[in-house]
């Protein structure tokens, strides 16, 4: 999961944050506690610019652009997955529903490594 931030977020904002997207996670697919792999980039406000798609949706600097590898999840995981992520970043972020992007890339078993030079989905390690 990569979140892409502007920039002036305290470390305990950031910790809240990732927090807060973990708890949904965990919820909508149904995953381990433990399968947290997150990484915040924060950039300069001139470095990120996120419009509206047509939607009319106003956005702010407080805005976070979330990308998310995953193994398949179906159409009402995803559906869920964003209700949940928009709840609690608004619950415990205070962030506005309209800061919130998120882009689903899905991929299979075998392009998952945990470490130790296997596929441990393939392997039978994990299911």
């Amino acid at each position: 999961m990569y979140l892409d931030v502007v920039e002036g977020r305290s470390p305990t904002e950031i910790r809240t944050l990732l927090d807060a997207v973990h708890e949904a996670v965990v919820e909508a697919f149904e995953v381990p506690e433990r399968d947290r792999y997150q990484v915040v980039r924060s950039h300069p406000a001139n470095e990120i610019i996120a419009l509206d798609t047509g939607l009319g949706i106003a956005r702010t600097s407080r805005v976070v652009i979330m990308h998310v590898v995953s193994r398949q999840r179906d159409r009402a995981q995803k559906e869920r997955f964003y209700a949940l992520l928009s709840r609690s970043l608004t619950r415990d972020c205070g962030l506005d529903p309209a800061d919130l992007v998120v882009a689903v890339s899905e991929n299979g078993d075998e392009d998952w490594s945990f470490g130790h030079g296997r596929a441990q989905f393939l392997t039978g390690e994990l299911t």
